[in-house]
């Protein structure tokens, strides 16, 4: 691996890189930032699964901002997630809007952003207002747990879920494959190509299970529409132009994982940070109305639910004095982004009055910003609400359990207990 000397102890390809702790990651992040050119990192070679190219770390806000609005050089083709999927992954069960350019993700976009409109999220209001209250009722009852299990895994699956029309009883079996797909994300340089393959194989059934349930649901509802999104995507009719029976699947799949894991781990993180900062609480408490809407931007920032998308160069190029390639390969470090000093004044303090605020934790500008971005923020600022109105005491009581991935900032488990 060709590195500076300055920075030969840092791996964004070992899994035991995203092992160390997060103060120690986000250093190694602060060294990086610090050299005058991107870090290039070789993956090896995977059989089935990836060709071991490698990429180029951008890590400075700057880069990470303009290569997410330059769509037109910085592709998401063939892939932005990593590892990059084979080929003939997206033959079979299609491609997903994450990782489409225009015209395509622009056709599949108009088409989606439905979902997303202030007249569906006006509508889904009352019910995550209900259903924080009902988790918050069983919160009060159990007096301690685990959060993630309890409260941040149960919120987002469930607005999700309502809004595409799946039935309650299938819900549980949902969840489970959600947690087979993200088991999959991530740079996972350091696995074995047994271990690797082994979780491509539950990522691929996971997959399967999940597209024949909402096959057999659009197909449904193509007969029978109904007040979901389900219905609304399959009979829609936007300049002539409506959702697929495999274009539902792969759409479902993209909410699922993005739209679940952001607000999940936004929820645990936010637990243990205003555990771990109580004069931000006690700010935050002391009129809730007037400083959530802050307090929600900063955790994003502060936290990064989602670490990284990668990008393909289409052409030559010169980013932050460096000369790129076609076909260069470069991943978008936003975990590292919203800790950049020379835009953030001390990026690592937690400051729920920090304005502007200019974070790309929801992806940055340019046409893949975050679709749901809005829908998550109205799903944190009610869940905070509910839980903190009702019991402004509960805290996280132990260490958190982190999940070992490059590509989810996540929270397994967080022991947490209330006061009332």
């Amino acid at each position: 691996m060709d590195l500076d000397a300055a920075v030969a102890d840092i791996d964004l390809v070992s899994m035991a890189f995203w092992a160390r702790p997060p103060a120690e990651r986000l250093a190694a992040f602060a060294r990086l930032r610090a050299l005058d050119h991107p870090v290039f990192f070789t993956e090896p070679r995977v059989p089935l699964v990836r060709a071991g190219r490698g990429f180029h770390a951008l890590v400075r806000h700057a880069d990470v901002a303009e290569a997410g609005r330059n769509a037109k050089v910085f592709s998401s083709e063939p892939a932005a997630t990593s590892p990059e999927p084979p080929p003939w992954i997206s033959l079979v069960f299609g491609t997903p809007m994450v990782n489409m350019d225009d015209p395509r993700h622009a056709r599949l976009r108009r088409i989606v952003s439905r979902a997303f409109s202030p007249k569906m999220l006006t509508r889904l209001e009352r019910d995550i207002e209900t259903t924080a209250a009902r988790i918050v009722d069983d919160v009060v009852h159990a007096g301690a747990g685990d959060f993630v299990e309890q409260v941040a895994a149960r919120l987002p699956i469930h607005v999700i879920c309502a809004m595409m029309g799946i039935p309650h009883e299938l819900r549980p079996r949902v969840l489970g494959h959600i947690d087979a797909m993200t088991a999959y994300s991530g740079v996972r340089g350091s696995l074995t190509s047994a271990r690797t393959l082994r979780l491509l194989g539950a990522n691929l059934k996971a997959i399967v299970e999940l597209h024949r349930l909402v096959a057999r649901l659009g197909r449904q509802r193509m007969r029978e529409p109904r007040e979901d999104l389900v219905s609304a995507l399959v009979n829609a009719n936007v300049e002539g132009e409506a959702l697929s029976v495999r274009e539902l699947g792969s759409f479902f799949d993209l909410l699922l994982v993005a739209g679940n894991e952001t607000t999940r781990n936004a929820l645990a993180h936010g637990l243990k940070l205003f555990t771990d900062h109580p004069d931000q609480r006690a700010l935050l408490l002391s009129d809730y109305d007037r400083r959530a809407a802050g307090a929600i931007e900063e955790l994003i920032r502060y936290v990064s639910p989602i670490i990284q998308f990668r990008r393909t160069l289409t052409r030559e190029y010169e980013l932050g004095g460096h000369a790129f390639a076609a076909g260069d390969k470069v991943v978008l470090f936003y975990i590292s982004a919203n800790r950049d000093k020379a835009v953030f004044a001390e990026p690592d303090v937690f400051d729920i009055t920090r304005s502007p605020n200019p974070h790309l934790g929801f992806g940055g500008p340019g046409p893949h910003l975050c679709l749901g971005a809005n829908l998550a923020r109205m799903e944190l600022k009610i869940m905070f609400r509910e839980l903190f109105g009702r019991l402004p005491d509960v805290r996280a009581v132990g260490e958190p359990r982190w999940l070992l991935s490059s590509f989810d900032n996540g929270i397994r488990r967080l022991p947490f207990a209330s006061v009332r």
